[in-house]
């Protein structure tokens, strides 16, 4: 598997969403990678990544794939961060390697009790045929672009950037459209109930985040009342890409927090 180890300091491990690419996350690995040493890959099927996906194991060759990384770079523990759909592999993680799992943040996740829409299932039916309609449709997400850029200009100078990285670094409708099936049957809630590590939800304002409702994103404090909350302001889903340094310092600070609790355990123990 191809590992992207960017950085010192607590190591963060960013796990990207249902579009498999790393890359599509370059600004929020590069503004991290200043305060963090940032652990990234490619999901398991994507063709870059030259990850091991079971077609049994399924959606389990995504989870594994965190602790190949966490091994491949000879690191015991990381505070684990999973944006969109990658969050809901962050958690199944950190559910069954809690001992591997210094802390969670979950950023615009998918919850276990997600179910796919009209829309996504739509688009789901022949992904091939409907990318076109599908890349047209992702015309919803403007608002946000602008809000966060703070004018219309700079949010469409923003938006052409966002899809010379998505053309550069091409995701598979196919591949897409298999990881939501992938989710059909799958029942995490049970595992994940009695998890308690520190954790974060970090999303974006209710209004901007056409993709991942942030109601959503906060189902998962109905499982653990002890997670905590942050809101990225004049952001919807794409947080971590359209203001990425403040994605950041949310991340850090909080990874660096619970690394030092971590370390005071240790030296207790």
């Amino acid at each position: 598997m191809t590992i992207i180890d960017r950085g010192s300091g607590t190591p963060v491990v960013l796990v990207p969403g249902v579009q498999g690419r790393w890359e599509w996350l370059g600004p929020a690995v590069d503004a991290l990678a200043k305060r963090c040493r940032v652990i990234t890959f490619s999901l398991a099927d994507e063709p870059t990544s030259h990850g091991r996906f079971d077609e049994e194991a399924g959606f389990a060759s995504y989870v594994r794939q965190i602790e190949d990384a966490l091994d491949a770079a000879g690191v015991s523990g990381a505070t684990i961060c999973g944006i969109s759909y990658g969050g809901l592999v962050a958690a199944a993680f950190a559910g069954r390697r809690p001992g591997r799992t210094e802390a969670l943040v979950l950023t615009s996740a998918l919850p276990p009790s997600w179910k796919p829409d009209r829309r996504v299932r739509f688009f789901t039916r022949a992904p091939r045929l409907l990318s076109p309609l599908f890349c047209i449709n992702s015309l919803r997400l403007l608002p946000e672009m602008t809000a966060a850029k703070q004018g219309v200009l700079p949010g469409l100078r923003f938006g052409l950037r966002h899809v010379a990285r998505a053309l550069t670094h091409m995701f598979s409708p196919r591949l897409m459209a298999r990881r939501v099936r992938l989710l059909d049957g799958l029942d995490l809630e049970g595992e994940l109930a009695t998890l308690h590590v520190p954790t974060l939800l970090i999303t974006g304002e209710p209004s901007l985040d056409r993709v991942v409702p942030v109601r959503l994103t906060l189902d998962y404090a109905r499982l653990w009342p002890h997670a905590g909350h942050a809101t990225i302001e004049r952001t919807g889903h794409l947080g971590s890409i359209t203001r990425p340094d403040e994605f950041a310092d949310l991340v850090a600070r909080f990874a660096e927090r619970a690394s030092s609790r971590q370390g005071q355990r240790r030296r207790i123990v």
